[in-house]
């Protein structure tokens, strides 16, 4: 259901969406601009709105970080769009491929950029690193941790205790990051 609230003087839309599976109210503002509010049955539109009120500061900067990559994000992009992003990717993954195996050492086969719909990355058993030509519009330390976790499916291809001590050891706070990535609704991966 299509609602509107406002926050900090800006009407804000969002799509309220009841779920017999939610267990409390849940926030998420996705890379598209898509401001989605999951509630239990039975919840008052007016504690709904009271919720997302006392996280207003949270949506609105959400909102204005995600409108940066708005255009990227909603439509399709044009070949020439799509080129530009990859060759940048591209030119991203090896540099950060180079400098995180200095640690592991690993041997792969090559890099590949993709549109991928609905991850960020992926480790083939060919050993070869794919990933999305989105990472060239993430923070560096988001593009980072992706290409971290990718190269260490070289070593573990899983998500053992073994593949994130791997992980750790470029990335100590990995922890911290992949929920920095998960908070900011980039929801690939």
């Amino acid at each position: 259901m299509k609602k509107h609230i406002e926050l900090h003087k800006r009407k804000v839309p969002y799509t309220l969406k009841v779920s017999k599976r939610a267990k409390r109210l849940r926030l998420a503002i996705y890379c598209d601009g898509a401001f989605i509010v999951t509630t239990p049955r039975n919840v008052d539109v007016s504690v709904i709105e009271k919720f997302i009120i006392q996280r207003s500061q949270w949506v609105i900067d959400k909102l204005d970080y995600f409108s940066q990559f708005a255009d990227v994000f909603k439509k399709k992009n044009t070949n020439v769009e799509y080129q530009k992003y990859k060759e940048q990717a591209l030119v991203l993954a090896e540099e950060k491929v180079k400098k995180f195996n200095k640690i592991y050492k690993f041997s792969f086969n090559k890099i590949n950029i993709k549109n991928q719909k609905t991850r960020w990355g992926s480790c083939s058993k060919k050993g070869n690193l794919n990933f999305n030509y989105k990472i060239a519009l993430l923070p560096e330390r988001l593009a980072e941790y992706i290409v971290v976790h990718e190269l260490c499916h070289l070593g573990q291809f899983n998500h053992s205790q073994k593949f994130w001590n791997l992980v750790a050891k470029a990335m100590p706070d990995y922890l911290e990051i992949k929920e920095e990535l998960k908070r900011s609704g980039l929801r690939f991966h």
